[in-house]
């Protein structure tokens, strides 16, 4: 499931991306770099996975689902993290400047 999620995540993040370009204010490039590489990442597991033990392509279930969420949850945080620190709208400055 969360092969499933993350992908579903790399394809509206891209595509948001995609119809904000080439004004990439937001970094959401990179945000869905983040959800591409982990979608290839579990892509290429899953196939090693089936190829060499077989059974079920992919889990569904409750905790395929909260991992898939975690990831997505974990690359927002970062991507807030990226964001506060690169600044885009000056508001970080703008709060620092007002203090001193």
């Amino acid at each position: 499931m969360w092969l499933m999620l993350t992908a579903l995540a790399a394809v509206i993040t891209t595509a948001i991306w995609y119809a904000k370009a080439p004004d990439d204010k937001y970094k959401l490039g990179l945000l869905s770099l983040f959800f591409w590489g982990a979608t290839l990442m579990w892509l290429v597991d899953h196939v090693i996975a089936y190829v060499t033990e077989g059974g079920a392509f992919l889990e569904i279930n409750l905790d395929a689902t909260l991992l898939g969420l975690a990831v997505i949850v974990f690359a927002l945080f970062v991507w807030e993290i990226v964001l506060v620190v690169s600044d885009p709208k000056g508001v970080v400055k703008k709060a620092l400047r007002g203090k001193s």
